[in-house]
């Protein structure tokens, strides 16, 4: 199968069956083999009736209903594990996304090697103060942070090869680093493509301010369990020594002074008060240290790796 299409949604009832109808268009037009899986995260509206008859009449749509809402994350990952197609391409269900884009980064997978293409809506239609100068902080954080030279890790249009979406578990709001995950797990081939950004023609942004504070929490999670994920002692080990070498030393000072000058005030001294608190800190850091390891070792899959390809291995 040349491509899957996975389109999370929430409460999108009116632009299904227009979204639909279009991305029929353009893979007709383009002689590619496809599926279209849409993944409806907890609709109060008409969305998986409209879903249901879209999959009745054409079998190439299947879908995936949850009972609650759980995020976009979540209905990323439930998508990824049905997806069959060579290249996995996502999108919005609020037609702000062209399917007419799908061709070319379909292109860039194939022909091109890319690993993952990422959209880059360089010109938007939403509101510049509550949206786009964020977004714009959001990113400029989040390449320092990752070293990933992309302009828009929010734009849900997206193109991926099967094994990396397949290598990646998305949850959270961690939908939005997925190249960082990629790049995490040994994919370097990551590109972008200014895609056309159109105005919202129905329904309502399901996103809130909320979503920038956990996005940059998430990605703060994701540099520390990529770099210490497996070797957690690393981190909190080397700084916990740290701590407490600095602790000690200012304690060795201190006793020092009190044997050269009877009179000096050990007690008095606010250094006394910052030494104990950062031999404090530094054991706790190196306990933690101990008890991630000791989590870590025990976790089902702490000796599973990624394996791109075996010669001669059964």
């Amino acid at each position: 199968m040349d491509i899957s299409i996975v389109i999370p949604l929430l409460n999108e009832e009116e632009s299904l069956p227009e979204l639909s109808e279009w991305i029929v268009r353009v893979v007709t037009a383009n002689n590619l083999t496809y599926e279209v899986i849409f993944v409806d995260d907890g609709s109060t509206d008409n969305s998986w009736d409209i879903i249901q008859s879209i999959a009745a009449r054409n079998c190439h749509f299947k879908g995936i209903k949850f009972q609650r809402n759980y995020g976009k994350a979540a209905a990323l990952n439930e998508g990824f594990k049905a997806a069959k197609g060579d290249v996995v391409i996502t999108m919005d269900a609020d037609m702000q996304d062209s399917p007419d884009e799908v061709p070319e980064l379909r292109k860039m997978i194939i022909e091109d090697g890319y690993d993952l293409v990422s959209g880059w809506k360089k010109k938007r239609y939403d509101n510049t103060l509550t949206k786009n100068l964020p977004s714009k902080f959001y990113n400029a954080a989040a390449r320092r942070m990752s070293g990933l030279k992309l302009h828009d890790l929010n734009c849900g249009l997206k193109a991926y090869k099967n094994k990396v979406i397949k290598s990646v578990e998305v949850y959270g709001e961690m939908h939005r680093y997925i190249p960082v995950l990629a790049k995490n797990a040994g994919f370097r081939k990551i590109g972008e493509k200014i895609v056309e950004h159109r105005p919202r023609k129905y329904g309502v942004t399901k996103f809130g301010w909320n979503r920038f504070v956990n996005g940059f929490l998430d990605l703060m999670t994701i540099t520390f369990t990529g770099k210490f994920g497996k070797r957690p002692m690393h981190f909190f080990g080397l700084y916990g020594t740290l701590c407490f070498l600095i602790g000690f030393g200012i304690s060795v000072y201190l006793i020092i002074s009190k044997f050269v000058d009877e009179n000096f005030a050990l007690t008095n001294k606010p250094l006394f008060y910052i030494g104990m608190a950062v031999m404090i800190i530094g054991m706790q850091l190196f306990l933690a240290g101990f008890v991630a390891e000791l989590v870590t070792r025990n976790a089902a899959d702490r000796n599973t790796y990624l394996i791109d390809e075996k010669l001669g291995i059964n």
